[in-house]
C-alpha cells in the first residue's frame, strides 16, 4: 500500500512553542458535530452565540466583531486592509517579527508607514510614538503588536491608544498571542481595531481570526473612495453575512466555528479575571524555573509575557539539537527564534490549554536531561522546585 493511502496517525505532543498550542478534548468534541449548511438557522444560533462571547473576551460593545475565516495573518490583512486606503499615513510600533510584518501589510495598502523603533527584547516607547505623531500630519492610524510573539514583550498598548487618541489617529492592535490569555480591554483601553487567532490563547486549532472594529473605525470603513484591496476579507461584505440578513459571501468553516463557539464557552466559564491569573502564575513559574538552569530571559524585565517566553541560548549549545531531543524524546516542542533572533533565543508558550503547572514541571524536567548532554551543566531538581515555590506563594496577580 502507498504511504499516502494508510492512515495518518500524528502523535500525542506537548506544543509549548509560540503555537499551535494544544486543543482541550471538548473544543475537539464539539468539531465532530453534523455540518450543518451556512444559512441553516441552527448554524445562525451559532454565529450570534460566537459573536456574543468574542465581545466578552475582548470586552467590547462593539458590533462589528465576528471571526475571519482564515489564521491571525489573515485578520492583520483584514485589520489593515480596511482602514487604510493608498496615500495614508500608517504609524506602525516596530519590536519584533510582527510589528515588521504589520509594515510590510501597511506598504502593500499603499500606505505611507513611518515606523517607531525599539530593540528587539524591549517594549515600545509611547512617547516616541508621540513624537512621530507630531512630526507627521493627518496620520490614519497607529498599529501595536500587544503581546510581540518573536520576543516574548509585553508592548504599553493602553498607553499607545491614549497617545494616538489625542492625535485623532486609530489604534490597530494585533492581540494574537494576547487575546484570552492576558488582559485585552479594547473599549477601555480606546482601542479602535483588534484581532487575533484561533489556536493559541482561545484554545482551538488554527483557522480563525476573531476581529472588531470600534465606532471610528467602522465610520472610516464606510466612507473608503476605494474597495478595500481583498474581495474575501472586505469586512463591509463579510459583515452582511454575519448580520440578521445572512447575506451569502463565502462559504465559512463550519467545524471551525463549533471548535470557536467550545473555546469560547470553556474561557467565560472560567472566568476571564481568573483566567488572566492562571496565566499569569504558570508563566512566573516557568520564569522561575528556568532561571534556576541558568538560562536567562530574553525580553526585558517587568514587560515579559506570561503566555511566550523568550530564552537566550548559551554560548556553545546547539539550538536545533537540543529541540529536537525535547521534540523526538519527550514529545515536547519549543519554537526556535525568529528574524533577528533566529539560532539565538527559544520561544516557550504556555496558553490556554497547555497554561498549566504540569507542562511547567514537563519541560523543565526534560531541559534538566537535555541541557547538561550538550555541555550546560545544571542543578537536578533545582528548576522545578523553583517554580513550585512560585506556585505555592500566590496566586500569580501579578500583571508584570
Amino acid at each position: 500500500m502507498e504511504p499516502y493511502l494508510q492512515e495518518f496517525h500524528p502523535p500525542a505532543r506537548l506544543l509549548l512553542g509560540p503555537g499551535p498550542s494544544n486543543v482541550s478534548p471538548r473544543v475537539l468534541q464539539a468539531m465532530t458535530a453534523p455540518v450543518l449548511g451556512y444559512l441553516d438557522p441552527h448554524f445562525a444560533r451559532v454565529m450570534d452565540d460566537i459573536r456574543a462571547m468574542l465581545r466578552l473576551v475582548f470586552q467590547t460593545g462593539n458590533r462589528l466583531t465576528l471571526p475571519v475565516s482564515g489564521t491571525g495573518s489573515a485578520g492583520m490583512e483584514a485589520a489593515l486592509g480596511n482602514v487604510l486606503e493608498p496615500g495614508d499615513t500608517l504609524v506602525v510600533g516596530v519590536n519584533g517579527f510582527f510589528g515588521e510584518r504589520l509594515t510590510q501589510i501597511g506598504e502593500r495598502c499603499g500606505a505611507r508607514v513611518v515606523q517607531v523603533q525599539a530593540p528587539w527584547g524591549r517594549p515600545l516607547d509611547p512617547e516616541a510614538v508621540a513624537a512621530e505623531l507630531r512630526k507627521n500630519k493627518r496620520v490614519k492610524a497607529v498599529a501595536v503588536v500587544h503581546a510581540e510573539t518573536s520576543t516574548g514583550v509585553l508592548n504599553p498598548v493602553q498607553e499607545v491608544a491614549r497617545v494616538a487618541r489625542e492625535h485623532d489617529a486609530l489604534t490597530i492592535v494585533d492581540a494574537v498571542t494576547s487575546l484570552g490569555g492576558i488582559e485585552v480591554a479594547v473599549d477601555q483601553w480606546g482601542v479602535d481595531v483588534s484581532f487575533s487567532c484561533s489556536q493559541k490563547c482561545l484554545g482551538c486549532p488554527p483557522g480563525l481570526a476573531p476581529i472588531t472594529l470600534g465606532p471610528r473605525a467602522e465610520e472610516v470603513l464606510g466612507q473608503r473612495k476605494t474597495p478595500p484591496h481583498s474581495w474575501y476579507l472586505d469586512l463591509n461584505l463579510t459583515q452582511r453575512y454575519w448580520s440578521q440578513n445572512l447575506s451569502y459571501h463565502h462559504t465559512p468553516p463550519t467545524s471551525m466555528l463549533y471548535g470557536l463557539r467550545e473555546g469560547l464557552r470553556a474561557i467565560l466559564e472560567e472566568g476571564l479575571q481568573a483566567r488572566f491569573r492562571r496565566h499569569w502564575r504558570n508563566g512566573a513559574a516557568l520564569h522561575a524555573g528556568l532561571e534556576a538552569l541558568g538560562l536567562g530571559l530574553f525580553a526585558q524585565q517587568g514587560y515579559r509575557l506570561p503566555v511566550l517566553t523568550s530564552v537566550r541560548i548559551p554560548d556553545g549549545l546547539n539550538d536545533d539539537k537540543v529541540r529536537s531531543a525535547l521534540l523526538n524524546e519527550y514529545n515536547i516542542e519549543i519554537g526556535r527564534g525568529q528574524g533577528a533572533m533566529a539560532g539565538k533565543i527559544w520561544r516557550i508558550g504556555l496558553m490556554g490549554e497547555n497554561s498549566r503547572p504540569s507542562a511547567v514541571f514537563s519541560l523543565l524536567s526534560a531541559l534538566e536531561q537535555v541541557l547538561p548532554r550538550e555541555g550546560f551543566e545544571v542543578a537536578k531538581g533545582e528548576s522545578v522546585a523553583a517554580a513550585q515555590r512560585v506556585l505555592a506563594e500566590g496566586d500569580g496577580s501579578v500583571a508584570k
